[in-house]
């Protein structure tokens, strides 16, 4: 399972979403006291650093 992004489910809880390697199945898991906050923000800021799409459709 490799993580590919992070959503904020009802109630303000973070969670994980992983992607299978192997078939690219989708699943969501909550995110662990342990887990590396430097590590989670990195994973949240990337669609602002690497948009999927061109930025210069949004920005006209």
């Amino acid at each position: 399972m490799e993580p590919v992004a992070i959503w904020v489910r009802k109630g303000n809880e973070w969670a994980l979403i992983h992607r299978c390697a192997d078939c690219g199945t989708l699943s969501s898991n909550r995110i662990a006291a342990d887990d590396n906050p430097f590590v989670l923000l990195q994973l949240a800021a990337k669609p602002l650093v690497l948009p999927p799409f061109p930025i210069e459709r949004v920005t006209g």
